[in-house]
């Protein structure tokens, strides 16, 4: 039994893992067994065998790792489509990219060639139609016809038994009568030979192919597993053969440039709320401005582990531009409110720093150590806690230390930035503690008229 259906010169083997608890060791991980198995599998000289994990989605393809199709649109020879299948598996395998780079396809599979000598078994008076039906029920095989019996349905076909067609020598048992009455050995008649031939002619999208699999190294992902077999397709691939992708790799590269417009539009809704809320553009881009920090900091954090930056990872970076701006929100807003009471930018923005530096800590610190378990995590479907909770805690980390310093930077310069252009917009502070009078509108600009409405002239 094979993917492709019953044949005699394939096998498939499932092997049932123990349970987690009793694989404690990174080697007694799948992907740490299969690593195993490889090089013992590869030393089996009278067969190709390969050992794989399933696919992730059920349904999609055979095999985890990429599933790349090399197409033959200019009817080339078989033998020069599966000469460059193995040149992109040896440059494959050579790398540090890929894994495990292989394909089921055979061009080697041995196959008997019957050559009739029709003008002597017309001499003899054999007809061809008597000679193939021989030929066809002795060695292949014939359906007869169904009978029931005890209720159940039972199908006839009539064969030579096993004993007496294994062999070429067999032939020379096996007769075919002739139109003159006479029964004439059936080798007398024909000529055999072996030959090397594909057991089957696969087709993709109409054309022959041959499909490669193969899986990234460890610290790589499927994208640079993608990339890597392009590089090696384009150096290797003459003219007249083509590729394409299939399965989870197809669906990867039809639907994965999505996690950027899925990140930007995340930027997007975040920047339109909070300029709802402060009824301003400007301070909700310095709340934006601690978003690259933390994405920094996720990157480096799965860097360090050599973790790839998977789907689950993506979904960290998603999630921190909620958590990154939280810690900037509390500043922010903090820095306002003293604004609005007199202070001037710098010591506003100082001063909010300072004040919301044990809240911005004690919550940062409380959503670092909650996600711990799952930066450590083991057990089923540890990968993926492993790339979400490293991805979160990082950025966590990297933004917490330094927005506390940067984000006030911005404050300032952004501040001071709309105070210029809004034509000297800038509040005249009494260096004494006097009274503060707040300026009017300068220009009838919308930032003045909200800032006017929301703070008013106040001492």
């Amino acid at each position: 039994f094979s993917f492709t259906g019953q044949e005699t010169n394939r096998a498939l083997i499932v092997v049932r893992l123990r349970a987690f608890d009793e694989r404690t060791r990174s080697e007694q991980s799948a992907d740490g067994i299969i690593r195993r198995l490889q090089p013992r599998l590869a030393s089996i000289a009278d067969a190709q065998v390969f050992a794989f994990d399933p696919p992730a989605i059920r349904g999609i393809g055979n095999f985890a790792g990429f599933q790349f199709e090399l197409t033959d649109p200019g009817n080339l020879p078989i033998p020069q489509l599966y000469q460059t299948a193995r040149d992109i598996i040896g440059q494959g395998n050579a790398g540090n990219v890929l894994r495990s780079v292989s394909t089921q396809y055979r061009v080697d599979n041995p196959q008997l060639v019957i050559d009739v000598d029709r003008a002597k078994a017309k001499a003899l008076g054999v007809p061809l139609s008597a000679l193939f039906d021989t030929l066809n029920v002795m060695v292949g095989s014939q359906y007869v016809n169904d009978f029931d019996y005890l209720n159940r349905s039972y199908r006839v076909y009539v064969q030579a038994d096993p004993a007496f067609r294994d062999r070429l020598s067999d032939f020379q048992s096996i007769y075919v009568r002739s139109s003159l009455g006479g029964v004439i050995p059936l080798s007398s008649l024909i000529q055999t030979h072996l030959v090397r031939v594909p057991p089957q002619i696969t087709h993709y999208n109409l054309y022959r192919s041959i499909e490669i699999n193969g899986i990234p190294a460890p610290g790589y992902g499927s994208g640079d597993a993608i990339n890597a077999v392009q590089a090696i397709a384009q150096r290797v691939i003459p003219g007249g053969i083509a590729y394409e992708w299939s399965g989870i790799s197809l669906e990867q590269i039809q639907f994965g440039g999505q996690a950027i417009f899925i990140f930007g539009l995340g930027v997007v809704f975040v920047f339109l709320t909070l300029a709802a809320k402060y009824e301003s553009w400007t301070d909700p881009l310095i709340i934006l401005l601690s978003v690259p920090l933390a994405i920094l900091g996720a990157i480096l954090a799965l860097d360090m582990r050599g973790l790839p930056s998977d789907l689950y990872a993506q979904v960290g970076f998603l999630m921190l531009i909620a958590l990154a701006s939280k810690n900037a929100i509390l500043i922010v807003e903090f820095a306002n409110q003293r604004r609005a009471a007199g202070v001037e930018t710098r010591a506003a923005v100082r001063e909010a720093a300072q004040t919301r530096f044990r809240p911005i800590v004690m919550t940062s610190l409380a959503f670092i150590l909650a996600v711990m378990p799952m930066v450590f995590a083991t057990g089923a479907g540890a990968a993926s806690r492993h790339s979400l909770g490293t991805a979160v805690s990082g950025g966590m980390i990297l933004s917490t230390v330094l927005n506390l310093f940067l984000i006030p930077a911005f404050y300032v310069v952004v501040v001071n930035t709309r105070e210029r252009l809004g034509g000297g917009r800038r509040a005249a502070y009494a260096t004494d503690g006097g009274a503060v009078a707040a300026p009017g509108p300068s220009n009838g600009g919308a930032e003045d008229a909200a800032d006017a409405e929301r703070y008013g002239s106040r001492p």
